[in-house]
């Protein structure tokens, strides 16, 4: 009996312990910056509501990594052979089962939030299937795109459920998902170079493969343009924009003059911790920029606060 009931633990911890190794990759590029901004735009309305918040990122980001990993085994085998698939903890036939029971598990957790969080979380459904299953992500121009819309609709799902409302968001939770949307279409390249070898073994044309040179060099000003112009969106203090503008400067120059895989992966920490800093920005003026300032509102935006 205690066999059997040591067994069972350890077959779910194993399993746990593979739902971990889907998401791993994702942590550092989706799981913490999408929970931080979902919490500065919503505003939060209580503290019991992070974990909500959370999960229901964690859930969807679960959904996508699973039908994405079935798909591209072989890119896995040469970039992240720790992977559940090419590690052997799973099979593609569980994988795929898993993947699929995902769906109906992501939009029950979502109805509990009511009808608003749930279109979110079947339009992140729609553009997962866009993204792996009908291969939008083959091409840099398309995966850019469908990865913006797929954020978007994470950032959505959470803002709205750390809110005091879960059907409505007020004008800086519009505006920081909208903000949030753009950096992502045209930044999210950055992702791209550390995975380079095998995006070329599975014949995926990202921006790093087509034009490499012209993949590092954008990333610099786009970095800098965005900062400054999220600095004066956000009201920065002068002290913060230098500071800002300058860590971009220096994870850009990283990306143009520092070419190998390790510096790219390093390279692709770095840009998380600066758009972490980007999601940042809208809880900045609601606590702190905002309550020195006599008009509700971020520069050029009227807020109903």
């Amino acid at each position: 009996m205690k066999t059997s009931a040591l067994a069972k633990t350890d077959a779910l911890f194993g399993f746990l312990l593979t739902l971990f190794w889907f998401v791993k990759s994702d942590i550092k590029t989706t799981l913490i910056p999408i929970t931080i901004l979902s919490l500065t735009s919503a505003p939060l309305c209580t503290t019991g509501r992070i974990f909500p918040v959370v999960w229901w990122i964690f859930l969807h980001l679960l959904q996508f990594d699973t039908s994405n990993q079935i798909l591209d085994v072989e890119e896995d085998i040469k970039n992240k052979p720790f992977r559940p698939l090419p590690a052997g903890r799973i099979s593609p036939r569980d994988a795929t089962i898993l993947r699929w029971s995902l769906v109906p598990i992501c939009w029950i957790s979502s109805v509990l939030h009511g009808g608003t969080v749930l279109f979110s979380s079947m339009l992140l459904v729609l553009f997962t299937i866009i993204y792996n299953e009908l291969q939008g992500s083959r091409h840099w121009i398309s995966k850019n795109l469908v990865t913006a819309m797929g954020f978007t609709t994470f950032e959505v799902g959470g803002t709205l459920i750390a809110g005091c409302n879960a059907s409505h968001m007020d004008t800086v939770g519009r505006l920081s998902v909208a903000i949030s949307t753009a950096v992502f279409a045209t930044t999210i390249h950055a992702q791209d170079f550390k995975d380079e070898t095998g995006d070329r073994l599975i014949g995926r044309m990202t921006l790093p493969v087509v034009s490499p040179q012209v993949g590092r060099a954008s990333i610099l000003p786009l970095l800098v343009m965005w900062s400054i112009a999220l600095s004066f969106v956000w009201r920065l203090t002068w002290a913060g924009t230098i500071i800002f503008v300058c860590f971009a400067l220096f994870v850009g120059l990283r990306f143009l003059l520092l070419r190998s895989m390790k510096a790219d992966q390093t390279s692709f920490l770095l840009y998380n911790m600066w758009l972490s800093v980007v999601h940042l920005l809208p809880g900045y003026w609601r606590y702190i920029g905002g309550s020195n300032i006599d008009m509700i509102s971020p520069s050029v935006v009227y807020v109903d606060k």
